[in-house]
């Protein structure tokens, strides 16, 4: 389990990110909504460390990141796995030594053991036999289940994915968010997804923070976004010709 506390950050002298507190539960899609630039993925990198917070906690299981001694921090960094918008595959290294790089960067696994977990991992993100293509012979979607592959390589506690169907067509996004939700399911991981994509907040959407302006406007879960009584809110959610859609029956 995640917990944010009042979190704050601000950026010459603007500030982002406005007393923000949130739970992310633990075998949980927990996604973080919102517009582009509303401040949802400064909030996903003050929770990884890659901001530092001006006030407030971030805890991983009832331990406070932002006062942990580094060595302490790194303890936690190498139980998150991170999926990042643009996949962030290393383009000089194959699809099998992209998934291998954090069993080689954390464990002292042998060379047998990590190919092992190598496989393992293509072949829960439906990537059998690719091994030795590179990142330049992958298509879009190829690329972000090999980069989930590797996410998840190191046996994370934690999985945090930002914009993970950006550029993708519906298709292939739908494919992304099952194997996110199914990953999520069957390894007990807290995942915290960052998305403006309403598809994946209907699709997978268990917990759901709304951020407008840098500020939590609503929590609940996708069964309660429809009838929820904030402006923003609908503003955000009817803006998705998607939703329109599946609103009007059209």
């Amino acid at each position: 389990m995640i917990e944010i506390k009042n979190i704050t950050k601000t950026f010459d002298g603007r500030k982002v990110v406005k007393d923000v507190s949130f739970k992310f539960e633990q075998g949980k899609t927990n996604l973080i909504i919102g517009e582009s630039g509303c401040g949802k993925t400064t909030i996903l990198k003050l929770m990884v460390g890659l901001h530092q917070i001006d006030s407030g906690s971030v805890f991983f299981n009832n331990k406070d990141f932002p006062k942990l001694s580094p060595l302490e921090q790194q303890e936690i960094r190498q139980k998150i796995g991170m999926l990042f918008q643009g996949g962030a595959l290393f383009d000089s290294l194959n699809v099998e030594q992209n998934v291998q790089f954090p069993l080689d960067m954390f464990t002292n696994l042998s060379e047998a053991e990590k190919k092992e977990r190598v496989n393992f991992c293509l072949e829960r993100v439906k990537l059998t036999n690719k091994n030795h293509l590179f990142p330049a012979e992958l298509s879009g979607g190829m690329k972000k289940r090999a980069a989930l592959a590797r996410a998840i390589s190191n046996k994370p506690e934690y999985l945090f994915c930002d914009e993970p169907n950006s550029g993708l067509d519906p298709k292939t996004s739908i494919i992304i968010d099952t194997l996110i939700k199914e990953i999520t399911e069957d390894f007990n991981i807290t995942t915290v997804i960052v998305t403006h994509d309403m598809n994946s907040v209907i699709e997978i959407g268990e917990k759901i923070m709304f951020i407008h302006e840098g500020e939590n406007y609503w929590s609940g879960t996708k069964q309660e976004i429809l009838k929820a009584n904030n402006k923003e809110l609908k503003d955000f959610v009817f803006a998705s010709e998607f939703m329109k859609m599946a609103i009007h029956g059209n």
